[in-house]
C-alpha cells in the first residue's frame, strides 16, 4: 500500500468531516451565505502569500533538478497567475484589491501557515511534501465530489469555484504531488514515514479548521 493510500485510509474521518462540512455542502448546493464565502476567499488570499513562501523553500530544498523545477514553476504560477486570477474572482464578489491586501489573517490562517512554514524550514523535504498534499489533493477531492453531485447553476460564482478545482490542470497538479509523496514514502525509513504521516494529518486537520473558520467568520476578539 502506498503512503497516500495508507494515510488517507487512516485520515478518513477527517476527510469525511471536510466533505460533509456545511461550508462545503453550502457551496455545492448554492445555499452558502455569500458573506461566509467572501470571508473564505479573503483568508485564502492571505494563505496564498505564505503558501508561496513554502513553495520557494520546497524548490530550494528539493533533492534534484526536476523537482526543483516543478516547485519553481508552481511558485511562478501561484504568484504571477493564480493570485491575479484570485483578485479577479474576488472582484465578482465586490472585493477590491485594496481590501485583499489589507486583510488580516484570522487565527486559523495564522496557525496553518505558521505550521507549513515551520515544516518547510525545520522538517525534512519528505515531511514538507506530505504537509502540502492535503491542500492539493483535498481541494481536488472536494471539487470532484461537488461536481459529481451537480453544480449549483443558480450560483455561478460557486460553479466557477468548483470548476477551478476540477480542471485538468489542477487534477494533474494533485496527481503529481501525490505521486511525489508516494515515491518519497517508498524510499523513507519507518521513522520518516511516521513523520510524513503526522505532517499530513496536521495539515488535513488545518484544512478542516479552515472551512470551519470561514463558516463561522472567525476573527480576532480585538
Amino acid at each position: 500500500m502506498s503512503f497516500s493510500e495508507d494515510i488517507e485510509k487512516r485520515a478518513l474521518p477527517v476527510r469525511q468531516a471536510i466533505l460533509g462540512h456545511p461550508f462545503v455542502t453550502g457551496v455545492g448546493d448554492g445555499t452558502l451565505p455569500v458573506e461566509k464565502f467572501k470571508h473564505y476567499v479573503m483568508q485564502d488570499y492571505v494563505y496564498l502569500i505564505d503558501y508561496s513562501r513554502v513553495l520557494a523553500l520546497a524548490s530550494a530544498r528539493a533533492p534534484d533538478l526536476e523537482t526543483m523545477g516543478w516547485f519553481a514553476r508552481l511558485l511562478d504560477e501561484t504568484l504571477n497567475t493564480e493570485m491575479e486570477l484570485h483578485r479577479g474572482y474576488c472582484a465578482g464578489f465586490g472585493i477590491t484589491r485594496e481590501e485583499l491586501e489589507a486583510t488580516r489573517a484570522a487565527p486559523t490562517t495564522v496557525a496553518y501557515t505558521s505550521f507549513l512554514l515551520s515544516v518547510a524550514h525545520q522538517g525534512s523535504f519528505e515531511t514538507l511534501v506530505a504537509s502540502l498534499l492535503p491542500c492539493q489533493w483535498g481541494y481536488w477531492e472536494v471539487g470532484e465530489r461537488l461536481a459529481v453531485q451537480g453544480e449549483p447553476r443558480h450560483a455561478p460564482l460557486y460553479c466557477q469555484w468548483i470548476q477551478m478545482y476540477t480542471s485538468p490542470e489542477f487534477a494533474e497538479l494533485a496527481r503529481t504531488i501525490r505521486a511525489m509523496a508516494d515515491r518519497l514514502g517508498e524510499r523513507a525509513g519507518p521513522d520518516e514515514v511516521a513523520a510524513m504521516g503526522e505532517a499530513y494529518l496536521t495539515s488535513l486537520r488545518f484544512e478542516h479548521r479552515f472551512w470551519e473558520m470561514s463558516y463561522t467568520l472567525e476573527d480576532w476578539a480585538a
